[in-house]
This record gives structure tokens, C-alpha cells and sequence, in this order.
């Protein structure tokens, strides 16, 4: 596999304190990664700073073979990366208008947005609620929501801020479910979670950031978990 990000010398601080320091870290293409740890060491300030929307130090970042700064944010990055907050905002239009809102920001004729749209809410089995209000959707559902309003973007980077946290059931297991075919179509994803089903999926890696810094680790979590991270 080809290298889509390298970043090394990543450093966060906030106020004296230093979040975190990460001497490298290599994302490859289409690839499948859990970013771990304990509450608190930084895992969704990471996915932030990766999305430009946090700063950080930094000393070389290269983006499919490009050496590229952080600051400010480029253009090459903001159409790549995709970055999915644990809570999505909906915006109070509709389902529909809500997952082709980035693609009419980028321009793209309505034509277009519309076939997108329209293959999007059947991935992510949300055609039902094409019409309905944001507010009254459930967490799964916002969750489906959002994942379809990236997938639409045609992401090289998808950044997963706890993608089911406090979902359970059926809503958890359909959230689960469209992780893989995102790295199918060729989308890199890195999930910040807990959660021993997204870790345990096929071919995915796991990172982990413990006392500020990031470790390569392989396996999956062992049953009876570790004593710094949440079941």
C-alpha cells in the first residue's frame, strides 16, 4: 500500500500542558485504522488538528507524495479530508439537503448532487427520512446521516470522531456495518473510539496514545480489555 498522509514532529499544547508529541505517523490509502486510548490524551484534538480544524506544531506533513503546511489549512487538504464530529450538526432543511449541502458548496451542478445524494441515502439506508426534518432523527440515524454526507465528498481521509458512541442495538451494528465499504471504495478511515466491534473489524490497525505519545499496535483488545481505556 502507498502512503496517502505522513506527518512528523506533531506537537499539542495546551497552555503549558503538552497534549501530545508524535515523532511520525504514516497513513496508508485505502486503509482502516482505530485511534485509541484513554479519555482525555487527545484522540479527538488529533483528528482535529489532521482536519484543520485545531492548530498544532508541526514539522513536515506530505499528503499522496506533497509536501504540504498545516498552517494555513490548503485547499489540496479541505477536499480530501473529511472529519465527522461524535455529535453531527444537522443543519434544519432535510435529510436530503442536509448530505448534498457540501457538494452544492463546492459548486457541482444540481443534476450531479442529486444522483450523489440519491446513492448515498441508499448506502446508507437513510431513503425513508429524504424528506424529514434533521431534529427528529434518532442518534443512529444522524449518524447514517452524516457518514452519507461524507461519503459524498469522495473522501481520501475520513476522520470518525467516536462514530458510535452511545448508540446501541441495531443503530450501533448499521453504523458498524458501512465502515468497511467506505475503505472498499478507497477512502481512508480512522475511527477515534472504545468500541471492541470497530477495533476487531477485518484489516483494521490500531493507534494508540498513551502519555502523549503514539504507538503502532497489532491484534485486537484482548476480552478482558486494558485498565486506561473504557470498555
Amino acid at each position: 500500500m502507498s502512503p496517502l498522509l505522513t506527518v512528523r514532529g506533531l506537537k499539542k499544547r495546551h497552555g503549558e500542558r503538552l497534549l501530545f508529541d508524535i515523532e511520525a505517523l504514516t497513513l496508508d490509502s485505502a486503509s482502516a485504522y482505530v485511534l485509541t486510548g484513554a479519555n482525555g490524551v487527545g484522540k479527538s484534538t488529533l483528528l482535529r488538528v489532521l482536519a484543520g480544524l485545531d492548530t498544532a506544531q508541526v514539522e513536515d506533513l506530505s499528503f499522496e507524495g506533497k509536501s504540504v503546511s498545516l498552517h494555513p489549512y490548503p485547499q489540496l487538504l479541505r477536499r480530501a479530508i473529511v472529519y465527522v464530529h461524535q455529535h453531527p450538526i444537522m443543519f434544519s432543511t432535510s435529510v436530503a439537503q442536509n448530505i448534498g449541502y457540501g457538494l452544492a458548496a463546492r459548486g457541482e451542478p444540481k443534476a450531479r448532487v442529486a444522483q450523489l445524494v440519491a446513492q448515498a441515502m441508499d448506502w446508507a439506508g437513510v431513503d425513508y427520512l429524504r424528506d424529514t426534518d434533521p431534529t427528529r432523527l434518532s442518534g443512529g440515524e444522524k449518524q447514517r446521516v452524516a457518514l452519507a454526507r461524507a461519503r459524498v465528498l469522495q473522501p481520501r481521509l475520513l476522520l470518525l470522531d467516536e462514530p458510535t458512541a452511545n448508540l446501541d442495538g441495531a443503530a450501533r451494528e448499521q453504523v458498524i456495518a458501512l465502515i468497511p465499504t467506505l475503505v472498499q471504495e478507497g477512502s481512508t478511515v480512522v475511527m477515534a473510539c472504545h468500541d471492541r466491534d470497530l477495533i476487531g473489524l477485518p484489516g483494521v490497525r490500531r493507534l494508540k496514545l498513551r502519555d502523549g505519545h503514539l504507538e503502532v499496535r497489532a491484534g485486537k483488545i484482548e476480552a478482558q480489555g486494558e485498565p486506561d481505556e473504557t470498555p
